[in-house]
C-alpha cells in the first residue's frame, strides 16, 4: 500500500496548527502525517539491514519500529500526559497481539487456504518475553505505595527491565543462528543496487525522524482537546487514538508478509514489537519522565494490567501448538473489539 499522498498532510498540519485552526482537524491532519513517516522509518531500516546481516539488521529493523512510539510518548510527557502515554503503551502491546496478530493469520490464511505453521521455538522466546513484562507490569498495580514509592518503584523495575533487554540484545548479536526475532527478520531485508547502501537510508532515516519530531509535537499539542470533543477518557484516547498511529508500520507490513506466505515473519513483527514496547519503551519513557520533570512510572490501571494478561494468554493458547487457522484471526480481533467496548465505558 503506498502512503505517498498522505505526505501531503506533513506541510499541511503545520499551516494549520501555526494558524491555530481547529484542533480536531489538526489532530486528524497531523496524525495522518505521522502514518507516511513511521513507514520511510520503517523501509529506510529495511534497506540498512541488507549491509549490516541478517542478525544486526533485523535488530536495527526492530529496534527502529519503536521510534515512533517513543517520540509520540516523549512529547505527550511534555505536555504532562502520563495516563495517556501509559494507555498508548497498554494500546501498542494489545494492539500488535490482537489486533496485528489477527489480521496476519486471517489474512494469510485466507491468501494460502491452508494452516499456517510457523517455528515453535520462536514463539517459546517471545512467550518468555512477554511473561517478563507483565511481571514488570503488575508488580506496580498489585501494591498500594505513595506517589515517591510508584516512581522509585518503577525506577528500579525499568532497570531491570532495560537490563533484560540489553541482555537479549547481545545474545541476538552473538548467535546469528538463534530464532530470535532479529535472526527471524533476516527474510525482510530487501536488495539495494546502489554502492552506498548506508548514506542514503540514513538520509531517509534523518528526515524521517525530524520530521516526526515535529507532527507528534503537533499531535500532542491537540489530542487533549480532541479527546474533550470527541468526549473520550484520556485511558481510551491512549489505548486507541495514540497507540494505532505509531504502530501503523507494524500492522501494514505483518499484513503484507502474510500475504506473501511468510508467517514466521508476521509472527516475530508482531510479537517482537509487543516485547520492544514492554522491555525497552515503558521502561525508557519512565526515564525520560524523569528528565522532563513527569512522574512517569509503571503503575497501570488494574484493567490495563488485566487487558494485557488476556491478550499475552490469548495469544499463547491460539499459537501453542504451532499451526493456526485462519478462524483464529477473527477471534483475537473480537478480543481486541471487546477491550475496545470495556476501555470506552471506562468512567
Amino acid at each position: 500500500m503506498s502512503f505517498k499522498w498522505f505526505f501531503i498532510c506533513i506541510p499541511l498540519g503545520m499551516v494549520l496548527d501555526y494558524l491555530q485552526f481547529n484542533d480536531l482537524c489538526v489532530f486528524i491532519v497531523s496524525a495522518l502525517g505521522i502514518i507516511p513517516l513511521a513507514n520511510l522509518m520503517g523501509d529506510a531500516t529495511e534497506e540498512m539491514s541488507h549491509s549490516l546481516g541478517a542478525a544486526k539488521g533485523g535488530l536495527l529493523n526492530s529496534t527502529m519500529g519503536t521510534v515512533p512510539d517513543l517520540i509520540i510518548g516523549f512529547f505527550a510527557l511534555q505536555h504532562g500526559l502520563i495516563e495517556m502515554v501509559k494507555a498508548a503503551i497498554t494500546g501498542a502491546i494489545i494492539g500488535n497481539l490482537l489486533l496485528g496478530l489477527g489480521l496476519s493469520i486471517f489474512v494469510g490464511g485466507l491468501k494460502t487456504k491452508t494452516q499456517l505453521h510457523f517455528d515453535r521455538g520462536l514463539t517459546h522466546v517471545y512467550s518468555s518475553l512477554l511473561l517478563l513484562t507483565t511481571f514488570g507490569l503488575i508488580i506496580p498495580a498489585v501494591f498500594e505505595h505513595s506517589v515517591e514509592s510508584d516512581i522509585e518503584i518503577s525506577l528500579n523495575i525499568s532497570v531491570i527491565l532495560l537490563l533484560i533487554y540489553v541482555s537479549s540484545v547481545i545474545f541476538t548479536v552473538t548467535n546469528n543462528k538463534s530464532s530470535t526475532l532479529p535472526a527471524s527478520d533476516r527474510d525482510i531485508i530487501k536488495s539495494n543496487s546502489s554502492g552506498n547502501i548506508l548514506v542514503k537510508p540514513l538520509i531517509k532515516l534523518m528526515g524521517a525522524g525530524i520530521c516526526l519530531a515535529i507532527m507528534s509535537e503537533i499531535m500532542t499539542d491537540t489530542i487533549g482537546p480532541t479527546a474533550t470533543v470527541l468526549r473520550l477518557t484520556p485511558i481510551f484516547a491512549g489505548v486507541f487514538l495514540l497507540a494505532p498511529i505509531g504502530m501503523v508500520s507494524e500492522l501494514i507490513n505483518t499484513i503484507r508478509f502474510s500475504r506473501q506466505n511468510k508467517f514466521d515473519i508476521s509472527l516475530a513483527l508482531t510479537l517482537g514489537s509487543s516485547t520492544q514496547i514492554g522491555l525497552f519503551v515503558a521502561p525508557l519513557l519512565v526515564f525520560i519522565g524523569l528528565f522532563v520533570g513527569q512522574g512517569m512510572d509503571l503503575l497501570f490501571s488494574k484493567f490495563e494490567v488485566i487487558s494485557i494478561i488476556l491478550s499475552v494468554a490469548a495469544v499463547n493458547h491460539i499459537l501453542h501448538l504451532g499451526v493456526v487457522s485462519w478462524v483464529s484471526g477473527p477471534k483475537l480481533i473480537g478480543i481486541y473489539l471487546m477491550l475496545g467496548v470495556a476501555f470506552y465505558n471506562i468512567p
